[in-house]
């Protein structure tokens, strides 16, 4: 029978949620999310429930239950901020506290006054989590920017935009950025500016539009303080697609000048360097990069032969090296390669282009440095190039959390953490949350913490399945932790990801710089069940 809340009605039988008996559009997922909650008003559902009751027990990642908790709370006129109906638990879940009548079921349900219903119960809600705290310095998130062209296939041209006015904000010092990925866990969302100010600990939000139309582009921009909603600068800007990088550092210009007007002029020009001069190849990287967050393997198929295509229309093209080179390494540790000497050459030979090439470029050095200390083993000369993009860029989170998980190969432990706990406060609500979690998980492995260990490399896998390093960890440390069925399981599971792996392959494998560290892990690979 159906459920009523509100002027909304959720009709279980015809599959349907009305408001004022007009449809509203939603995904079956959606639906069948908001149905759960609201059978289940009664108590805290947590995210394992709704993985078993809406994705049949699948593994999503965290992105993807709270995107479409989101889309749930837009589906009902509620948001994040109010939480009128839906109410998150902090790590515990999520419930439907509105108030709700069940036609021809007993007794209609009475709130308690405050919006929450009474079951008998004398659990009390859970406060929603603190605000993340501002840093000491001038905090700042670019949002999706909006795609006015007409054409979903140009969301790649609008997305790559706002990249490149996050790279040129974050090369600013005294500026604090947060990271893309986390920026565009907000695209195709309605967002309410104070909240994402709240959820990602930021004083100030820039939002707007690109508008593509053959040769012309338009791009408009409005700067907002998020602690109090004041629209602190708006502006449009006009050119031909020839001036797409002026045209984005005046909208880094015009920020900056927004934010502290006492900028030194040569702080600003420092930020303006073009990737490129081709803009085909730069179109070409756009798009292998947006392919390349996702960390599957398909995905990665996909965009490799991009990158090449990028560095043949710009032989110069330090970034697209780099990122072919780290393409390279990620199939060397997931074991997708089909000619390895061969595969780790051809990466090696694209990660030196890219050094060569792109001495300033902190993502040539970042990918193409962390591709470089993988495939050939120079751990302390992958880690200095890092360091120097961390140098040149103290805002880019791929080299803190690259950077850590290299320090945690070297031994460095304690650094290491650091550093990753670093890249998640750049970052906090990034899809590839997976990297930094299995870096961890291997900091604590190597620090001898197996229980943590293994706990971020469950983290990881939750966020992709396919993740050879954090199986081979999850394997290692129950081994170790004196889990003997635990890690048969974990060394099931790390067969089926690649059955070619054998413990006198692990040095081969990964780049482990101390010799007490790799023969513990080959101990507790060997332990679980892996084959010599």
């Amino acid at each position: 029978m159906p459920f009523v809340f509100g002027d909304y009605v959720l009709d279980p039988e015809r599959r349907e949620l009305t408001l004022r008996a007009e449809v509203v559009a939603v995904g079956p997922q959606v639906f069948d999310l908001l149905l759960h909650l609201v059978r289940n008003r009664d108590r805290v559902v947590s995210k394992d429930d709704l993985l078993a009751a809406v994705w049949g027990g699948r593994i999503v990642s965290e992105s993807t239950i709270t995107s479409h908790i989101n889309a749930v709370r837009k589906a009902i006129g509620d948001s994040g901020e109010e939480q009128r109906l839906i109410r998150t638990v902090a790590r515990k879940g999520f419930r439907f506290v509105g108030e709700i009548s069940v036609d021809e079921i007993g007794e209609p349900r009475q709130p308690d006054g405050s919006g929450v219903i009474e079951h008998g119960s004398s659990e009390q809600r859970e406060p929603p989590p603190p605000a993340l705290v501002l840093p000491d310095k001038p905090s700042i998130t670019v949002l999706p920017f909006l795609n006015l062209s007409g054409d979903p296939e140009q969301d790649y041209f609008a997305d790559g935009v706002v990249e490149d006015i996050i790279a040129a904000l974050s090369r600013m010092r005294w500026l604090f950025v947060i990271a893309r990925n986390s920026s565009f866990t907000y695209k195709g969302r309605a967002v309410d500016v104070k909240a994402v100010g709240r959820e990602l600990g930021v004083r100030y939000v820039l939002e707007g539009s690109v508008r593509k139309a053959g040769n012309k582009v338009r791009i408009t921009g409005q700067l907002i303080d998020a602690t109090t909603g004041t629209n602190l600068w708006a502006e449009r800007f006009e050119g031909m697609l020839d001036d797409i990088f002026e045209l984005q550092d005046q909208i880094a210009e015009s920020v900056v000048g927004a934010i502290a007007p006492q900028l030194e002029r040569a702080e600003i020009e420092r930020a303006q360097r073009k990737p490129t001069e081709s803009l085909d190849a730069y179109d070409y990287y756009l798009r292998g990069t947006a392919k390349v967050h996702s960390g599957t393997r398909e995905a990665i198929e996909a965009a490799l032969p991009l990158f090449y295509r990028a560095t043949e229309l710009d032989p110069e093209f330090a970034s697209a090296y780099g990122m072919a080179a780290w393409c390279h390494f990620w199939r060397k540790i997931n074991g997708w390669m089909t000619d390895r000497p061969r595969e780790i050459a051809e990466g090696a030979r694209l990660a030196r282009l890219a050094m060569e090439l792109g001495r300033d470029n902190p993502v040539a050095l970042t990918r193409g440095g962390h591709a470089l200390a993988h495939l050939t083993g120079d751990l302390d000369g992958g880690i200095a190039l890092i360091d120097r993009a961390r140098f040149l860029n103290p805002n880019l989170a791929p080299a803190w959390f690259l950077g850590g998980t290299l320090r945690a190969l070297r031994g460095e432990t304690d650094a290491a953490i650091e550093h990753l706990a670093h890249a998640v406060r750049l970052s906090p609500l990034d899809p590839e949350m997976f990297r930094m979690q299995v870096g961890m998980a291997l900091a604590h492995f190597f620090a001898g913490r197996f229980d943590a260990a293994s706990s971020w490399a469950e983290k990881a896998l939750g966020n992709l399945p396919s993740l050879l390093p954090a199986a081979v960890v999850v394997a290692a440390s129950h081994a170790l932790a004196g889990r003997p069925e635990e890690a048969r399981q974990a060394m099931r599971r790390l067969r089926a990801l690649d059955p070619s792996l054998s413990v006198s392959s692990i040095r081969d494998w990964m780049p482990i710089h101390r010799p007490e560290d790799l023969a513990r892990l080959a101990d507790g690979l060997r332990l679980a069940g892996l084959p010599e």
